[in-house]
């Protein structure tokens, strides 16, 4: 593969801001192997986080600035390997009787310094979940600096609003375990015939396949499958599958289709290549993620995380005023109360009689609900299963669905009053029977 040396000559300066406390527990709640792996090899995730790619092409980062805040009375044991990998190591110990620590005040104060630096550093990476640090992204914009966010946990929609690129916390885990694979390289597409499928993207396929409005881009039959010699657009792939698999759900195609004609501006001219119009041109350039032109507006999506049923959720469910501005907020699933009530007891019923583990509990857990006529995707069940793991629940000890609705609903309140929303008694009520599927009530 030949790389054209414009895309490999960015070189961005970075400042890495790490909250070590808030990323290891949250880490340690959605998956301990994953926590163990970011507090004991940061040499390895730091090293793959040095290459990326973004709507301009490919880049390197350089880290300039490299320091992690750590409570050290209790994560003491893991600052040598943090300073074996040239960090900075800034000890916040626990300043008040909540044992709140004071990790979050030194991050803005070093980070401020950094701003007005005289090395203009290129982009600030906080890695946090913690919303306080929004004020911290906005100064950090207004000056003219990308940001990029890696989280650990549920982060506010307006601290991600504020980010250019964000790392969700499953990306981070994977990142972390298996930084070589992770590096976020983009694979050349196929010419000519359609992407090998991995056995996960090809049972997400399998039941999109034979429907002519829903299927994977490039499945044969496709219009606009690339033919000899048509070679693809490659720096509006690359943005479009950059866009794509760092996404939380399935993308509208007008969304898709303007990364890629800012990526590319002769699409617009050239007719999408002679393919007429996005989707088929998406069918040919980038085979392996699913697209689906209807329901309108049509949409694309990673296979390997999301399916057809997700469609529901990003198409829009018709919930109550109050219940829509919810989700809106928090990014919880857009299901109705039944919808929520057949997931949470499919969760329950997986838990207490198999072994709880996060990737196949869900898989089984999405494959009960559609069995049981829900359209619930993957997605809304990873959400939900992150969610109650955040609140403390432990899914291995087989809590009944009645434990598992409440930790959900206490959780979607502490998101939305996280998000300043102001909720009268009333509106918690609605709230927690809404998205308890009506359990708690019963």
């Amino acid at each position: 593969m030949t790389i054209d040396s414009t895309e490999t000559s960015r070189r961005l300066r970075c400042a890495l801001f790490v909250d070590f406390d808030n990323v290891y527990i949250g880490l340690q709640r959605l998956d301990p192997r994953a926590a163990e792996a970011f507090a004991s090899a940061p040499a390895h995730w730091l090293t793959a986080l040095e290459t990326g790619s973004d709507s301009d092409g490919e880049f390197t980062r350089r880290f300039l600035v490299r320091a992690c805040y750590l409570n050290p009375s209790v994560f003491s044991q893991f600052r040598p390997n943090f300073t074996r990998a040239g960090f900075s190591v800034v000890d916040c110990p626990s300043l008040t009787q909540q044992g709140k620590s004071s990790a979050d005040i030194n991050l803005v104060l070093d980070a401020v310094d950094a701003l007005s630096a005289g090395t203009r550093y290129d982009e600030f990476v906080i890695m946090s979940a913690d919303a306080d640090f929004t004020p911290l992204a906005l100064r950090c914009r207004a000056a003219d600096r990308r940001v990029t966010i890696i989280t650990a946990g549920p982060a506010a929609s307006a601290y991600r609003a504020v980010a250019d690129t964000v790392v969700t916390a499953d990306e981070l885990a994977e990142l972390v375990k298996n930084p070589e694979a992770a590096a976020l390289e983009d694979v050349p597409a196929p010419v000519g015939e359609t992407a090998i499928e991995t056995p996960a993207t090809g049972a997400e396929r399998g039941r999109s396949s034979t429907r002519s409005s829903t299927r994977p881009a490039g499945t044969p039959g496709t219009a606009g499958t690339a033919g000899p010699g048509q070679a693809p657009s490659g720096p509006a792939r690359k943005a479009v599958l950059r866009q794509v698999r760092s996404a939380d759900k399935p993308l509208t195609g007008g969304v898709v289709a303007q990364t890629a004609q800012k990526a590319d501006p002769t699409l617009l001219t050239s007719g999408w290549d002679g393919a007429g119009s996005f989707f088929p041109w998406l069918a040919r350039v980038a085979p392996e993620l699913g697209a689906a032109s209807r329901p309108a507006p049509g949409f694309v999506w990673d296979p390997k995380r999301f399916s057809e049923a997700d469609l529901t959720s990003a198409s829009g469910v018709d919930l109550p005023p109050l219940q829509r501005q919810v989700v809106e907020v928090t990014d919880i699933p857009n299901l109705p109360t039944d919808r929520y009530r057949i997931l949470l007891t499919a969760l329950a019923d997986d838990v207490r009689t198999t072994t709880f583990d996060r990737p196949e509990t869900s898989r089984r857990v999405r494959d009960a609900c559609q069995a049981a006529g829900a359209a619930v995707g993957r997605a809304s069940v990873n959400t939900v299963i992150s969610g109650v793991l955040y609140a403390g629940l432990d899914l291995a000890a087989r809590p009944t669905a009645k434990k598992v609705a409440e930790t959900w609903a206490d959780n979607v309140i502490g998101l939305c009053r996280g998000a300043r929303m102001e909720l009268g008694p009333q509106d918690v009520a609605a709230i927690r029977t809404w998205v308890s599927g009506g359990l708690l009530t019963r």
